[in-house]
């Protein structure tokens, strides 16, 4: 069940509501893991049992850390957590890729079986949708457990939070330390975090519906129109980016906003990557739980930035490629995490100084890195991936313009305009200023009845959209 469809809008999430609301107190986390489970049923029905065991498992070796700390036996739970919660995640998400790796290098070194080459079967298992961000999760969890932090001791409290519906498909990735008083009934939910709950839920509805959505219309008819010319690939480019943007972006809005809605503050994932002057700035700002994950849980451990050059360097490679591979098994994306890995280096290592000495240049730049990165991120076939790139480039003979270029930009530009404002603070900010220039108590009763009717007419729109049945997948699902 996505967000952004009928059935949600009007059926799941209003029911929810009530009745959590009509709930006593004492029984609110009961209803949401039921909840949550129902929601993950309708789209996964056999791997609720996949969920069920998580939880159980993650709850189990939490208990387990917890009773053995200070023993110095606490490390030999941990890596048996470690096991099962990467080996789940392996055995599902990468599985036919390592398979695919194998019968390579058979094929390769002329290993045959009865006359044949060797072939191990591929499993093509269907993807649990959203386990990448829940095992993130209860490996943070375990981790933190083993650091020092209490062990959840209260079952049905620690299934919420692995299987919250909110942020069970696509995160943010939310730290149990973050959320341990609110998992324990200690919440306060209110009107004012209600209305602010409603109000981001629809802006980053709208995001997806209105911005993404047609996003996807404008990638498919610059593909589609049977021309290769520089204006059209970066179109292409620059479309695709911004589809992920308000895909993804749009998706941690309405996860943050049902958060509030219930009571729960989940953490920031965007914070307007595009207006940033280095690579460095863009992974602050964008997918920002993902970025602190591999920080606190990866980067770190291996010895983050201390030590020599070489061994820095390293630490960058291991995250980036790991990184790259998280959000797919397919070599592209390890070829993604590798790219940024260069730029990250080569950052570190000389460029950081120029570009704060030169702004505009320095986001030019920036801009330019991201949009030949989500090249790489959109296609698996590398060949697709160098054929963007010399067209992006003018490389191979490709002309500037042509006439079904001049066509798809005419069809498309004011979209193109207004995604790249919506990618910035500018509304934010002159809403905001609007806002503080109001005086007076009727002023302001005005501001809030326009800005409600303003929310309004975009669920109308969004559901207008929704039900003429346009394209309406997302994206990050299959991470």
């Amino acid at each position: 069940m996505l967000f952004s469809s009928i059935h949600f809008l009007y059926l799941f999430l209003p029911c929810v509501l009530l009745i959590y609301f009509i709930c006593p107190r004492g029984w609110r986390n009961g209803f949401l893991l039921l909840a949550s489970l129902f929601f993950y049923f309708t789209g996964e029905p056999v791997y609720c049992l996949l969920m069920l065991f998580s939880i159980l498992e993650g709850y189990l070796f939490g208990i387990w850390i917890d009773k053995t700390r200070g023993t110095g036996k606490e490390k030999l739970p941990l890596v048996l957590s470690l096991v099962v919660s990467l080996g789940l995640l392996g055995f599902f998400k990468y599985a036919d890729f390592f398979i695919e790796i194998v019968n390579g290098a058979f094929a390769a070194a002329g290993i045959s079986y009865r006359g044949a080459a060797a072939q191990i079967p591929l499993l093509k298992l269907a993807l649990p949708v959203g386990i990448s961000f829940y095992t993130f999760q209860i490996i943070a969890y375990l981790v933190d457990v083993y650091r020092g932090e209490e062990a959840e001791k209260n079952l049905l409290s620690f299934g919420v939070y692995v299987s919250l519906f909110p942020k069970l498909l696509a995160g943010p990735i939310v730290r149990y330390s973050a959320v341990r008083d609110e998992m324990k009934n200690k919440r306060r939910e209110s009107w004012e975090n209600f209305a602010y709950g409603a109000e981001r839920f629809v802006i980053g509805l709208s995001k997806k519906v209105l911005l993404s959505n047609s996003l996807a219309e404008c990638v498919a008819a610059a593909s589609d129109a049977g021309e290769r010319t520089v204006l059209l690939y970066i179109l292409h480019g620059a479309a695709y980016m911004l589809q992920v943007y308000f895909d993804f972006s749009g998706y941690s809005d309405m996860a943050i906003g049902l958060g509030r809605m219930f009571g729960f503050r989940f953490p920031e994932n965007f914070d307007y990557p595009f207006i940033s002057k280095s690579i460095t700035e863009f992974w602050r700002r964008w997918h920002m739980t993902l970025g602190g994950w591999f920080r606190d849980y990866l980067y770190i451990p291996l010895g983050g930035n201390r030590g020599s050059k070489a061994k820095w360097f390293r630490n960058i490679f291991i995250v980036w490629c790991l990184t790259g591979l998280w959000h797919g098994a397919s070599w592209n994306f390890v070829l993604w995490g590798f790219y940024f890995t260069i730029f990250l280096i080569l950052e570190k290592l000389f460029l950081l100084p120029y570009l704060k000495r030169m702004p505009v240049l320095a986001h030019i730049y920036t801009l330019i890195v991201c949009v030949f990165s989500f090249s790489i991120f959109e296609f698996a076939e590398l060949n697709k991936i160098g054929e963007m790139f010399s067209g992006m480039l003018g490389l191979g003979g490709v002309a500037f313009t042509g006439t079904m270029t001049s066509y798809v930009w005419a069809s498309f530009w004011r979209l193109m305009v207004i995604a790249v404002i919506g990618a910035t603070p500018l509304p934010k900010y002159l809403w905001l200023r609007l806002q503080a220039s109001c005086q007076g108590t009727g002023v302001k009763i005005g501001m809030t009845i326009v800005e409600m009717l303003g929310l309004a007419v975009l669920l109308y729109c969004c559901t207008a959209f929704l039900v003429s049945g346009s394209f309406n997948p997302f994206l990050y699902f299959r991470f």
